[in-house]
């Protein structure tokens, strides 16, 4: 089976050589994922493109090996991704995402690490029971935590909302539907009193799918947007809270063990 090429990332455990990568650093953003590879890896090869899902192959400064996949938006995406990386191998993966600060002292520009997430998925659902704790691996956490603190980011740490939606879910009413559902008006507030940190649409499945298949999970997250404030992303502050995450997971993907 190793010359297998899996049909969603479009490639297979003969294209990642006689070494293959234990790590991935996983980005919803295909952009984000080539910057990461070209940015931060070295004798970096592109595997494929297949379905906008862009991969890449490099080595960190200390010759490890690791790649930098693009896992779309959303869960769903993001389920089918884990899962063939996962048969090919991969072992810890690190979501470096962007996220909406639901907390006012958690400014736009600093970057969010999730300890766990409150998980309102549905493809989570169909990997574990609603019940079932949407948790990241408590090493990898630990590991992004402490680089945050030896390259000075600001950062925080604690409960993410992984959401389905970009408005709705994230009760935002400017958009093309500005009559959210009742459950959802107010929700916000209600998370804010819970001490949820930020909104994103992930992490929880990630996190659900580490502890049922065994793989180590986590997630950093730049913050762009202050909900308490306003609905939009702040652009002026985008670029530097997903360099300071960027920064924060390959710290912790060069010196993991």
């Amino acid at each position: 089976m190793t010359n297998k090429r899996f049909y969603h990332i479009g490639f297979g455990l003969d294209d990642l050589g006689s070494s293959p990568p234990k790590m991935a650093l996983l980005s919803g953003d295909p952009q984000r994922a080539r910057s990461i590879a070209q940015t931060h890896l070295q004798d970096v090869r592109l595997l494929s493109e297949n379905r906008g899902l862009n991969s890449y192959m490099g080595y960190l400064p200390n010759d490890r090996p690791i790649l930098s996949v693009t896992s779309g938006m959303g869960a769903p995406s993001l389920s089918i991704v884990v899962n063939e990386l996962l048969q090919l191998g991969i072992q810890q993966i690190i979501r470096i995402g962007t996220c909406g600060s639901i907390q006012p002292h958690i400014p736009v520009g600093s970057i969010v690490i999730s300890s766990a997430a409150l998980c309102r998925q549905g493809a989570a659902n169909d990997i574990a029971p609603v019940e079932y704790p949407a948790a990241a691996d408590p090493f990898l956490t630990v590991a992004l935590v402490k680089a945050a603190r030896e390259l000075e980011f600001e950062h925080y740490i604690g409960i993410t909302a992984s959401v389905d939606t970009f408005y709705e879910g994230q009760e935002r009413s400017d958009s093309a539907n500005p009559h959210l559902m009742r459950s959802l008006q107010g929700i916000t507030e209600e998370y804010q009193r819970l001490n949820i940190l930020n909104y994103e649409m992930e992490c929880g499945t990630l996190f659900k799918m580490g502890g049922v298949y065994k793989f180590a999970a986590a997630a950093v997250c730049g913050v762009v947007a202050q909900r308490t404030v306003a609905e939009n992303i702040m652009l002026a502050q985008k670029d530097i809270a997903i360099k300071n995450a960027i920064i924060t997971a390959v710290h912790v993907a060069t010196n993991f063990e």
